[in-house]
């Protein structure tokens, strides 16, 4: 196994991980861009692999959310009865054009250009769209039901597409939809629901050839400890610091992958 270890990718899976550990952002939207812009890596593979790098290391922070009673199980299971659906129809969608070949990889890099600008918004404007949603009259129960559905649908499709949106976007979404929510029960339910997500798009790429087993090891390496290590400084973290930066650097690698 040791013949196989790739420092640097190890390196960019401890750098993401130790981000996500502390912001809770950052895994498909940095991840991906990272494997395609610094590694070379074709798009397909790297979307496909890295859904299986968050569906893995997002299943250790869903056990600590659970375990804190921060996942909101009714909520969870309302997004996946839209994403899940949504990303096997996606998938099937993305066989049709074959093998990943110049065509599919130019609509993966549209989208997944797209929902990067979009991720940096969310993320930059994520606790003032939070402090709006409370100043004004709140949802009941019943009206929610089916914006959470579509919710989930929309995520499901541009996850399975682009491995980004499950993160800033889903929370962000969620604290509008539920703001009675606190924070932290809406990130471990966010958490929660892209396990099941990350897990079928990620399966679904590996079934028409866009996973890297090797690479998706070496992520590993780096991220399970990345991820501990953040979550441990994430109380000590400069939040009005690292969001301002974590944005601009989506715009950035947004704006590049759609030049």
């Amino acid at each position: 196994m040791l013949a196989h270890l790739d420092v640097l990718h190890a390196v960019a899976g401890l750098l993401v991980g130790t981000l996500v550990g502390l912001t809770g952002v950052g895994g498909g939207s940095l991840m991906t861009p990272i494997l395609v812009l610094i590694f070379g890596i074709n798009p397909g593979t790297a979307v496909g692999t890295d859904l299986l790098f968050a569906s893995i290391t997002k299943i250790f922070g869903s056990f600590v959310h659970n375990r804190h009673e921060s996942v909101d199980w009714k909520i969870m299971r309302r997004l996946a009865i839209g994403s899940v659906p949504a990303a096997v129809l996606t998938l099937l969608a993305v066989s049709t054009f074959g093998k990943f070949g110049k065509d599919t990889n130019h609509v993966i890099l549209t989208v997944l250009g797209t929902m990067l600008i979009v991720t940096a918004i969310a993320t930059l404007f994520q606790k003032k769209l939070a402090t709006f949603a409370k100043t004004h009259d709140r949802k009941d129960d019943s009206r929610t039901l089916l914006p959470t559905i579509v919710l989930g649908a929309v995520l499901g499709a541009a996850v399975s597409v682009s491995s980004v949106g499950a993160g800033a976007i889903g929370v962000t979404a969620l604290l509008m939809l539920y703001p009675a929510l606190r924070v932290s029960r809406i990130v471990g339910t966010d958490i929660a629901h892209a396990v099941p997500l990350t897990l079928v798009a990620g399966f679904g790429h590996w079934l028409i050839g866009g996973v890297d087993p090797t690479l998706l090891l070496n992520l590993l390496i780096g991220s399970i400890p990345g991820v501990a290590a953040g979550s441990l400084l994430s109380t000590r973290s400069p939040d009005h610091i690292l969001r301002p930066a974590l944005a601009a650097v989506l715009l950035a690698s947004g704006i590049k992958l759609l030049s």
